[in-house]
């Protein structure tokens, strides 16, 4: 059953001032409520990492705003992103995003390199494809040429793809937003760990 779509209901956190707004999912009526409360509580605990980091107990924050993206809930992966954007002053804001992938027959949180094949050198495949899409959609590097992804780079699952995404400055200016490559799990399909939910989505490909 927990193949099914979890619910997920939209939470805001109380108590707040008008120049702080925070939203954030909680998972329901799961079947199995250890996983459950296993689930909310990493998407909790991840949330307030990232609201400490971008000074939510600072008394001189202008404005703070977080919120959610669910990107796949079905065939029992969760994949989501956490969004926290602060502001304290100077020319802009600065916004950061999470990303949190689970399978929810487990509750066990995955991270990019525990979807792949040990040695299946995962890292270059998707800095090479990533390279190419660099190339041809002539993105402004900070540090030209690309070096390549961390073994540990942010992603998220959206359906038959991996979005492998770059936080603001880590390799482009600010004004180039959030680098996103979705790639096609079959272009992958190779090096992808069976029974991972990569596996498990590629299965519907």
């Amino acid at each position: 059953m927990e193949d099914l779509p979890l619910l997920i209901q939209t939470k805001k956190l109380p108590n707040t001032s008008s120049k702080v707004q925070v939203f954030y999912p909680v998972i329901t009526d799961m079947e199995d409520a250890i996983i459950q409360r296993k689930l909310n509580h990493t998407i909790i605990h991840t949330l307030n990492e990232m609201l400490v980091d971008q000074d939510f107990y600072n008394k001189d924050l202008v404005e703070m705003i977080a919120n959610f993206e669910i990107k796949t809930n079905e065939r029992g992966v969760l994949s989501l992103i956490l969004i926290v954007y602060s502001f304290t002053g100077g020319a802009h804001g600065m916004t950061f995003t999470r990303a949190l992938t689970f399978d929810t027959r487990t509750g066990k949180q995955y991270e990019l390199e525990e979807l792949f094949k040990e040695n299946s050198d995962y890292v270059k495949k998707i800095s090479d494809i990533i390279r190419v899409d660099i190339k041809k959609w002539n993105i402004d590097l900070l540090e030209p040429p690309f070096k390549g992804i961390r073994k540990d780079q942010d992603f998220y699952i959206a359906d038959t793809s991996i979005v492998i995404f770059f936080q603001l400055y880590e390799i482009t200016p600010y004004y180039w937003g959030f680098p996103y490559f979705p790639i096609p799990l079959l272009d992958l399909r190779d090096s992808i760990k069976p029974n991972s939910p990569l596996d498990r989505m590629m299965a519907f490909t």
